[in-house]
């Protein structure tokens, strides 16, 4: 199976596994990179690397799927989430705190724990 398929399998399996525990959050769209709105759009992967998408229930990348736990609004439209990440190849999720932030071109996400790590700015889907 190619890369892309794997991991939609691997996220699929894991939102039908977490369901029941994650929380959303309070966006009305999706927002993402090109291959992440195309993907939103088409729900065909490009097989891209360079692939993040923000929707109501999770963040999804070209390696990992990861759902919202506890959501806290920080200002208008940012939040403060706890994140339980699924990468492909690995069998435990991983737990993060995650900023994600409305700015003039998007969201931004970045990762307390880790500086140096930023997806975004994450423009809305059309």
């Amino acid at each position: 199976m190619a890369l892309a398929g794997r991991v939609i399998f691997t996220l699929l399996l894991f939102m039908v596994g977490n369901a029941a525990s994650a929380e959303t959050l309070p966006i009305d769209k999706s927002y993402g990179n090109l291959d992440g709105c195309s993907y939103a759009k088409t729900g065909e992967s490009t097989g891209s690397d360079n692939f993040f998408l923000l929707t109501r229930e999770a963040v999804t990348t070209a390696a990992s799927y990861c759902v919202f736990g506890r959501i806290q609004e920080t200002k208008d439209r940012s939040y403060m989430a706890q994140l339980k990440c699924e990468a492909e190849g690995e069998e435990n999720a991983t737990s993060l705190e995650a900023d994600i932030v409305l700015g003039a071109e998007g969201y931004t996400i970045s990762f307390p724990d880790n500086p140096d790590m930023k997806w975004g700015p994450l423009a809305e889907c059309n």
